[in-house]
């Protein structure tokens, strides 16, 4: 019995050293928290442009090296250098602090960003979409997949660059993620050789100059 006792005397010391030490939850103190590993809290750091005599201009924040190189490169656009952590269409694909699409490519669209284009929409898109972008890939041609969307059917030739931009990050339906996998250029430019395909398969002979209708008969 004393044994027992003394158990439910020394249980009862405990929780009520624990309930002085920790408190009640919810329950607010005005008390300084206890610090167990006081080093995690306040550990021993620089703060920028404070002075530390160790350094030959005395203060903490030094400039890189020289020869060093950046971690993210800036992406060239029509309107300047931009960076991939900022909040930009090129980035996004949408219009900056807003949920609405871009209508079009920020890349400035040249020759050189559609054969890019290409080079990497016969790498990632090809196989499922097919060369032509009409949906018959290798992918549906061995059973792989059952079907694959037409790139040129009516409500992808009608999507904004912008949407198509997202499709291509982040997938949609049986298309997986490209985001990953292709870069932020190169995604912006498979999607400049989309609209050429596009426009080279739905485009109009009347919509041709006369010297293109002449280098087409050639």
């Amino acid at each position: 019995m004393r044994i027992i006792l003394s158990i439910l005397l020394i249980g009862a010391a405990i929780g009520a050293a624990a309930f002085g030490i920790l408190g009640f939850q919810g329950k607010l103190s005005r008390k300084p928290p206890l610090e167990l590993f006081p080093d995690m809290d306040r550990q021993a750091k620089l703060r920028p442009q404070e002075t530390f005599k160790f350094m030959p201009n005395g203060v903490s924040s030094q400039l890189p090296p020289a020869g060093t190189i950046a971690r993210s490169e800036a992406i060239q656009t029509a309107g300047g250098a931009v960076y991939r952590f900022e909040d930009s269409p090129v980035n996004t694909g949408r219009v900056a602090g807003t949920t609405n699409f871009v209508e079009t490519n920020p890349l400035t669209v040249n020759l050189k960003l559609i054969q890019r284009g290409r080079e990497r929409f016969d790498i990632y898109c090809a196989p499922c979409h097919g060369r032509l972008g009409d949906g018959n890939g290798i992918t549906k041609k061995i059973g792989v997949m059952a079907a694959a969307a037409n790139l040129h059917d009516k409500r992808i030739v009608e999507q904004t660059d912008g949407e198509i931009f997202k499709t291509v990050t982040y997938g949609k339906g049986l298309m997986g993620a490209a985001g990953p996998l292709i870069s932020t250029e190169d995604r912006w430019a498979v999607i400049a050789y989309l609209r050429a395909l596009q426009l080279s398969h739905l485009g109009a002979l009347e919509e041709l100059t006369p010297e293109q209708s002449a280098n087409l008969k050639k």
